[in-house]
């Protein structure tokens, strides 16, 4: 194939990958009522609430006349992507796949499936434990009783968006570190030796996603980001 007929092959699959994402999106749009509560559902009364206060759900206000209409968009979006992000995944790979040798299909093929995989698992930690325990702790702190928290949608949209990608990204680390060490540039006899270093790093990194001054929740995001790293260190070879 020429450079011409290889970009319109490109351009039938970001066209298809697009179509998808915008026909998920139109069907979470429509299907809000659902799609709302479970974006909603980490900030009610739960086992986590608990923890830090009465266990009451928090009200969320908006400010803004368009704000809620462009959340409800956004969220759709967001929605709509993660759903067929397989099919995209699918699509794309299709598209590389004639130009990889046997060898390299053999070890690519499962290696797009875990890095799904650990993202939806970062994902899902975050949505299951790291975002209630962080939404309960900062939505009931107050330096003064006098002082009332109103949480603003957007600002519980985005923190829960921060969070869902930080940990989805973090939990890359092996694959991450199993890709430098094929190409030789990570070694692990260094990830031994720099061990303690990134026992800290990934304390001050969780430090950093959980806006928290618990210990607690620290520890719930820098265990597994820890655990992450030991795993890292047996998937590197040499």
């Amino acid at each position: 194939m020429t450079f011409w007929d290889h970009l319109d092959e490109l351009r039938g699959v970001l066209l298809k990958c697009i179509l998808a994402v915008l026909l998920a999106s139109v069907v979470a749009f429509c299907f809000k009522d659902e799609l709302f509560s479970i974006v909603f559902a980490p900030k009610q009364s739960n086992l986590f609430a608990s923890l830090f206060d009465t266990g009451a759900n928090i009200r969320l206000i908006n400010t803004e006349l368009t704000r809620q209409f462009i959340i409800h968009m956004m969220v759709s979006f967001y929605a709509g992507l993660l759903v067929v992000m397989p099919y995209i995944i699918y699509q794309l790979y299709g598209f590389v796949l004639p130009a990889l040798r046997q060898e390299e299909r053999r070890y690519t093929t499962p290696l797009i499936l875990i890095v799904y995989l650990m993202f939806i698992f970062g994902v899902l930690f975050c949505y299951f434990i790291i975002f209630p325990l962080t939404f309960q702790f900062l939505a009931n702190y107050q330096v003064d009783t006098s002082v009332e928290n109103l949480i603003s949608l957007e600002s519980y949209i985005d923190t829960l968006t921060f969070l869902s990608l930080a940990l989805g990204i973090a939990f890359e680390l092996p694959v991450l570190s199993w890709f430098l060490g094929r190409l030789g540039i990570l070694h692990r006899r260094y990830m031994r030796y720099y061990r303690r270093h990134a026992f800290v790093i990934i304390f001050i990194t969780a430090a950093l996603i959980t806006p928290t001054t618990d210990a607690f929740t620290l520890a719930l995001v820098a265990v597994p980001m820890y655990l992450l790293y030991e795993a890292s260190i047996l998937v590197v070879k040499n």
